[in-house]
């Protein structure tokens, strides 16, 4: 079953793409993914290669170096990296951060930064947002930027801003105006900035401390205080004040990309399973035949196929710019779980075996227990579906 094709009808093109994908990650087996994870070590010949195929710059339009494709086809890049026993989150971002620059950036920007992005001579791994305080409610981050002549001081204090130090660009948000009092207005005055890190880094240093932050899995995350950093007006993405709007365009993407990654999960929890059921004999047959095992495989591999479903309907929508809130959000939640469904079930079918960490298993379980929290709580999910799906009153 590792190397069975998706269970989703799929173009000859796409199919190759997988198959490119899948023979990449085949030079970098379990025991890179275990050595990177036991030291914290970012997988950097992992992302090397990724990049020098092409496969990073998917999503960038073909007349600034990319691929040109659609999120169906990141998607399958970032599904087959998990699937292959690998963990997509050290190369993730610079897909999802994207859409904001495509979308809103100036064309100045885009010849400046997408082309070496396109080819790896620039890495956007980092989107710098989240705030200890405001959690999940974007709106009320704390971090400014002021305007002052040429440039904006940005100054404040962000968690979980993942691989700034891998980075020699980063995304990120602040308010330029105050936010209101006024509930319909929250949303405004916040603004989002592409930032040079290597101009930061050999001019003004002590303007940017990173803090790592060791997690329960491999996973470069950080601590990032900006103490009165300047950068230029240039590095404006958009118009002041509409970055909030520029950073939601952007989730649809995000939640079907982490879908893709939850989806590989599930099929590699699944494999991986089903093949240690096979093979190991006890009390004369192998523990497959017990419907014990047999019967929690079956129902996780029938969740995660419904997730790829969807998964791809979302992509597909997304492709044909049409609405996909509901599917996008769908996708999350599905997928999310039905990894973590999968997970169990690897982990109960292994036994003993499935907490040594020569046999892979905990590392991936560890590893896709994150797609319930984040890039969005799986509770945050259900509102939007509640509210903004069965019309429901808002809930927070």
């Amino acid at each position: 079953m590792a190397d069975a094709p998706s269970t989703i009808v799929t173009t000859p093109e796409q199919e190759r793409l997988r198959g490119e994908v899948r023979e990449l990650c085949a030079r970098f087996p379990d025991s890179y993914w275990r050595e990177r994870d036991r030291a914290r070590e970012y997988p950097d010949a992992f992302v090397d290669a990724l990049t020098e195929a092409g496969y990073l710059a998917v999503l960038i339009p073909a007349e600034y170096g990319g691929g040109g494709l659609g999120i169906t086809e990141g998607s399958i890049v970032l599904e087959e990296i998990n699937r292959s026993g690998g963990h997509s989150a050290g190369c993730h971002a610079q897909m999802y951060t994207m859409g904001a620059l495509l979308k809103h950036g100036s064309e100045a920007q885009k010849q400046t930064y997408l082309p070496a992005i396109a080819d790896g001579t620039l890495r956007l791994q980092a989107f710098s947002i989240t705030e200890p305080e405001a959690g999940s409610d974007t709106t009320d981050i704390a971090t400014t930027a002021v305007r002052d002549g040429d440039d904006y001081v940005i100054s404040g204090h962000k968690n979980w801003t993942s691989r700034i130090e891998q980075s020699d660009l980063a995304l990120v948000l602040a308010r330029t105006t105050p936010r209101g009092d006024d509930p319909a207005e929250r949303t405004r005055g916040i603004s989002l900035f592409l930032v040079d890190l290597r101009d930061i880094r050999r001019e003004q240093p002590e303007a940017l401390e990173v803090t790592p932050v060791r997690t329960m899995f491999n996973y470069a995350t950080n601590e990032v205080r900006y103490q009165g950093m300047r950068v230029p007006a240039s590095a404006l993405i958009g118009e002041e004040g509409k970055g909030f709007r520029y950073v939601l365009d952007g989730w649809n993407a995000e939640r079907i990309l982490l879908a893709a990654e939850a989806v590989g999960d599930g099929y590699w929890f699944i494999a991986r399973a089903t093949d240690y059921a096979n093979s190991r004999e006890v009390f004369g047959r192998p523990i497959g035949a017990n419907q014990g095992v047999q019967f929690p495989l079956a129902r996780a591999y029938g969740q995660v196929t419904a997730a790829d479903l969807m998964r791809y309907r979302a992509a597909a929508l997304f492709d044909a710019g049409q609405k996909c809130g509901e599917q996008a959000n769908l996708a999350k939640l599905l997928a999310s779980e039905a990894s973590w469904q999968a997970a169990n079930a690897c982990l109960d079918t292994h036994g003993g075996y499935g907490f040594v960490d020569t046999w892979d298993v905990e590392r991936k379980f560890r590893e896709t227990r994150l797609y319930q929290v984040a890039p969005v709580n799986n509770n945050l999910v259900l509102a939007y579906l509640g509210q903004h799906v069965l019309g429901l009153p808002r809930s927070y």
